[in-house]
């Protein structure tokens, strides 16, 4: 795709100064992009974890220990490789490592349940895997045939100081219950010291081709099981190129990014994993997020970029000016995953005098494929406009033709083609067959609007939309009303079948602290502002919703747990 193309692609005119068009197509793969930033960067600090630092070459020479460490093991070519890890020194490098063999990296939530890893297992078919030592008892319980051949353990405390490691052996009640939650010494057929002991043969490995699978990434599963999405070095290396076109300002070599989403969701592993090495930058890796240790970082090495999820902007802001701590080094903050409050893009400026844009994205689009641009064109409200070398259609999903564009402003389905987009769904050719159209187009399921000059506004997912009485009801747009309704702190807005056919628009909301909600005064508020079909047929009061790792409300697990009468 050239600029040539720009009358198709409106948004152009509200790109920041000095963001192109179009991105150099990428020649490296993501080992490429690694070995680069070891060279350039040699002497600078790549990984800080709990204070310990590591450089650029110790970062380049372990993960050729540990590929090394791999080979041995019998890792090759597409062989896949599970990790189960938190952000930690070892998942970055264990992360190189397989793709240096030209083997392929499948991400894992640590905390998945025995059932969702039984069938990711199942469904990768991995050779090895690389866990969290907490996690190693799981996995050898798991079915024998399930196949895996080798399991290497990882105490993730070795990677912190001395001093550290040392005070979580304390005999007192606070330094037991940090170490129960880091760590069980539980040992796999080998730790992950024995791995990357190994010196490194003095030939190179084989190498990976640009469009050789480099990861499966699992969708999250909110609407239906998990699926593995097929990406390729080419899609993950231009995401971050992309990235790095988008945020204009970037030094070179001193950046400091914080590591707060986790590395195995699509959202973190970009924009920290791959993003982040691309330029060099100081990795500042937090296993989970902790408001206190996040502050006490920043008083060493202050983040320059943070890329988070709303709650994470809101709970910082308010800690920092609460407490006086200066977040003014913080110049860029892109958030995703779930709507930007406009207070949270106030209470963050206000502490930090950065910026703070939402974009859009999803596991099939390595992630990123729209975001707010980083100046005063940038739209609150809206995920901002397609990313460079991205087009995007909003089209009729049920017309005839399923291309058919919808008039600027209507709803329709978000269509995406750009080299970040995935190549399918692992083991599921009917399932990609269905995700794309013709000329390379993919479906992405969500329902948006996209104004005329090109930015997207979300309506919501098609799996989620509700059906009742003949009409199609957007949960987001029902949450909405409901949220401005006395005593309401949260709210997830699900449809419940009913006898005879469709659903009941259901209301399952949380309340302020202090207040008592009255369901029939939310109902009253949300008619105010509603067709009476989109009125919820019931509110139900709940202590909390459930929430991914990442703060996003699993509105699948709201609708099973009202379906059982929970």
């Amino acid at each position: 795709m050239s600029s040539d193309t720009a009358p198709d692609r409106p948004w152009l005119h509200s790109y920041a100064p000095g963001v192109p068009a179009d991105i150099e197509p990428v020649t490296g793969t993501l080992v490429d992009l690694i070995d680069d930033a070891v060279a350039a960067h040699r002497g600078r600090t790549a990984l800080e974890f709990f204070g310990r630092e590591t450089s650029y070459r110790d970062l380049g020479d372990e993960i050729a220990r540990a590929a090394e460490g791999l080979r041995k093991l019998g890792v090759g070519a597409g062989d896949r490789v599970a990790i189960l890890l938190p952000n930690s020194p070892q998942h970055v490098v264990a992360f190189y490592a397989v793709l240096r063999l030209g083997a392929v990296v499948v991400e894992h939530n640590p905390l998945y349940t025995d059932r969702e890893l039984r069938h990711l297992f199942e469904d990768h078919g991995a050779t090895v895997a690389i866990a969290w030592d907490k996690l190693v008892d799981r996995l050898r319980a798991l079915p024998s045939d399930i196949g895996f051949r080798s399991l290497v353990s990882v105490d993730v405390t070795r990677a912190m100081p001395l001093a550290t490691r040392l005070a979580l052996t304390l005999p007192v009640p606070a330094a037991r219950k940090s170490r129960e939650a880091l760590t069980s010494r539980t040992r796999g057929d080998l730790t992950w010291p024995e791995l990357v002991s190994s010196r490194p043969l003095r030939r190179r490995h084989p190498r990976p081709a640009l469009d050789d699978v480099a990861l499966l990434q699992y969708t999250s599963g909110t609407t239906g099981s998990p699926k593995g999405a097929v990406l390729t070095h080419r899609n993950l290396h231009s995401n971050a190129v992309q990235g790095r076109a988008w945020v204009q300002g970037i030094r070179e070599g001193e950046e400091t990014v914080y590591g707060v989403l986790p590395f195995f969701h699509a959202y973190g592993l970009t924009l920290c994993l791959t993003f982040a090495m691309s330029i060099g930058a100081r990795l500042v890796l937090f296993p989970k997020f902790d408001v206190d240790l996040v502050l006490k970082a920043a008083a060493k090495h202050p983040p320059t970029f943070l890329p988070a999820v709303p709650p994470i902007y809101q709970r910082l802001a308010e800690a920092a000016a609460e407490r006086g701590v200066d977040l003014s080094s913080a110049r860029f903050a892109i958030s995703g995953a779930m709507n930007l409050p406009l207070s949270t893009v106030t209470a963050w400026e206000g502490v930090t005098g950065g910026m703070l844009v939402e974009g859009f994205g999803l596991t099939e689009t390595s992630p990123v494929a729209l975001g707010n641009p980083m100046g005063p064109t940038r739209r609150p409200g809206t995920v901002g406009v397609p990313f460079p070398s991205t087009e995007a259609r909003v089209v009729d999903r049920d017309a005839p033709d399923p291309e058919r564009p919808v008039t600027p402003g209507a709803a329709g389905e978000l269509i995406l083609r750009g080299p970040q987009v995935f190549q399918g769904y692992w083991n599921r050719p009917d399932e990609t067959a269905e995700a794309f159209l013709p000329g390379g187009w993919f479906r992405t399921g969500d329902i948006v609007s996209m104004s005329a000059d090109g930015y997207v506004t979300i309506v919501d997912r098609i799996k989620e939309l509700i059906v009742t009485g003949g009409f199609n009801v957007a949960p987001s747009e029902v949450e909405e009303a409901v949220r401005g309704a006395a005593g309401v702190a949260e709210v997830a807005v699900v449809g419940i079948p009913r006898a005879g056919g469709g659903e009941d628009v259901v209301a399952a909301v949380v309340a302020s602290p202090g207040a008592t909600i009255d369901p029939e005064a939310v109902r009253d508020h949300a008619r105010e502002q509603l067709a009476a079909y989109k009125v919820p047929k019931r509110v139900v009061v709940v202590d909390e919703l459930p929430r991914s790792l990442i703060g996003k409300v699993l509105r699948r697990e709201v609708r099973d747990s009202l379906i059982a009468g929970r």
